[in-house]
């Protein structure tokens, strides 16, 4: 970066302070795929298991603080609620 004049957009290794949540997040997909599985043969395997795990925990992993159901389940569960709680709005004001 210094050789081209461009400025670092964090702060210097290791500094998690602006970003905990991915870094976060980070730490577990290196912990649960990368680390856990090893033997990787290529980029294509890496690439592949990663959409997989991607995949895993956005829509099947359980989650404490969404009531230990998948995130995308609690999203969708929530998406709901706020469409129903409109329409009874809607029909009130009629």
């Amino acid at each position: 970066l210094e050789q081209v004049g461009a400025a670092r957009s964090v702060g210097s290794r290791g500094d998690s302070y602006d970003n905990a949540a991915a870094e976060s997040l980070n730490s577990l997909y290196k912990k649960e795929l990368i680390d856990f599985n090893g033997g990787w043969k290529g980029v294509m395997d890496v690439t592949i298991a990663t959409m997989e795990w991607v995949a895993w925990y956005n829509s099947e992993r359980l989650h404490s603080y969404c009531g230990n159901v998948p995130p995308a389940e609690y999203e969708e569960t929530f998406n709901r609620s706020i469409a129903s709680t409109d329409l009874a709005a809607e029909n009130q004001a009629i």
